[in-house]
């Protein structure tokens, strides 16, 4: 599975220049582009993504599985999908990036409550600031994020920042497997 989300991932979501001309939230720029949402947008992608982040979670008794939105909402979306065909229930939820200011001004959305064990998701890392709003914000709702996984790991310096937060952190794709 991981093999062939490798070669989705390459076909659909990565971009390679000898100069470095994508820019980058940080405001750097980059040889490598890497946009996740056309690959778990994918039906096959949405699949292989599901099963293996899925594959990632399911020993951790978790009770869900987010991120910011929107990079993490497929994600999220095909990890509680998968975990209901293998009878192991973990709901999904969104992290918003600006918190609600009408009706229950909350961060989150989903069906959880304070003391959910969670594992945060991410498409990208570069340098895990996304990834740390997001953990951040889940224990500000009162969430105990136990596992952070990572979708692609440009491998600049993110997950380990992440690791700060959340020891037990992993990725799926490196960018060096995506560079072949």
């Amino acid at each position: 599975m991981k093999q062939e989300l490798i070669e989705i991932v390459r076909n659909k979501s990565f971009q390679y220049s000898r100069e470095p001309v994508f820019k980058l939230v940080s405001g750097r720029m980059s040889q490598y582009y890497v946009n996740c949402k056309p690959t778990i947008l994918s039906p096959r992608g949405m699949f292989l993504t599901g099963h293996l982040i899925y594959d990632a979670v399911k020993d951790c008794s978790v009770d869900g599985i987010g991120g910011l939105t929107f990079g993490a909402d497929p994600i999220a979306m095909a990890v509680a999908y998968t975990s209901e065909l293998k009878q192991n229930p973990i709901k999904a939820f969104s992290i918003r990036k600006t918190k609600k200011d009408h009706g229950i001004v909350k961060w989150i959305e989903g069906d959880l409550t304070p003391g959910d064990r969670v594992a945060i998701i991410d498409d990208v890392v570069t340098t895990g600031g996304s990834t740390i709003k997001a953990i951040e914000r889940a224990r500000a709702e009162g969430m105990k994020v136990i596992k952070v996984v990572i979708l692609v790991d440009r491998q600049e310096g993110g997950l380990e920042n992440v690791q700060k937060y959340v020891a037990d952190t992993e990725r799926i794709i490196s960018i060096e497997e995506l560079r072949g």
